[in-house]
């Protein structure tokens, strides 16, 4: 178990930042800089827990959880960068501002927050944990854009584990798609939406996320039919073929279902 730790979490109020956090409030000793846009979820968690209401998707963000975390602990001995979102779509429109949200949080903002630790650090030891998901090692259909941020934190993380120093522990977390509210939050979910195999509960996922940190592994795969599944799908490509294809049917289905909720909420304000 993590102990006696000053931790920042972000993307802390919900899915498998709330079961992460719920793990490490249990610590004896630590320490929580619990970060999230809306906090009200975090409050009464107990005294080591500290929430913030923070927007993570901006330089100014970040530096004002390091600011924070700095302020109430001085050394930030774990940061786990865990906030991220998806949208659920057909990515077939024009809009700058709607994929520059979803690329600032969930990738610049935690390569930004990799140099900024290591600044903070300033060659003491730390342990830095990244949620990255396993759509950053396999695209998923109805989910390109969200995919485009994950390979690109994939990508970096291979990349600066080759050059970082030695006082830096870095963490990957390569959840499958989870139990949570993640699909209502991207635009889906409800009765009748089919959601993308496999899916874990999120405690499962939390529980193997804080024991990867907490171990100082490099990657942690919380789902072994992934892991199995990815080795079937190199040695036989057509495997992954027919998965997309799968996949892909359950996505127009979604689309369609999200449309008539669309239609239907849209004849009810009419109606009002």
């Amino acid at each position: 178990m993590i102990e006696n730790q000053s931790i920042v979490l972000t993307g802390a109020s919900s899915g498998i930042g709330l079961e992460v956090l719920k793990l490490l409030r249990e610590g004896k000793g630590n320490r929580i800089l619990a970060v999230a846009r809306h906090t009200d979820k975090l409050e009464g968690m107990g005294e080591n827990v500290i929430p913030m209401s923070c927007d993570i998707g901006s330089k100014e963000g970040v530096e004002a959880v390091f600011a924070r975390a700095e302020e109430l602990f001085g050394k930030i001995d774990v940061f786990y960068a865990n906030a991220g979102f998806a949208y659920i779509e057909d990515y077939n429109y024009t809009d700058w501002d709607r994929v520059n949200r979803l690329i600032q949080t969930n990738t610049l903002s935690p390569i930004y927050t990799y140099a900024r630790y290591l600044r903070h650090l300033d060659g003491r030891p730390g342990r830095l944990a990244i949620t990255v998901s396993a759509i950053g090692e396999m695209a998923m259909p109805g989910y390109a854009v969200y995919s485009a941020s994950k390979f690109a934190v994939h990508g970096f993380q291979q990349a600066v584990r080759l050059e970082k120093p030695d006082n830096l522990t870095l963490t990957c977390v390569y959840p499958v798609a989870t139990d949570t509210n993640f699909f209502k939050a991207g635009g889906g979910d409800g009765e009748g939406f089919r959601r993308p195999f496999p899916v874990q509960k999120t405690a499962v996922v939390a529980k193997k996320a804080v024991r990867g940190i907490e171990k100082r592994k490099k990657k942690v795969s919380p789902c072994f039919l992934f892991g199995l599944s990815r080795v079937l799908m190199t040695v036989c490509p057509p495997v992954r073929t027919l998965y997309w294809r799968i996949e892909l049917k359950k996505h127009r289905h979604n689309l369609e279902l999200m449309q008539k909720q669309a239609d239907a909420e849209a004849e009810k304000e009419v109606k009002a």
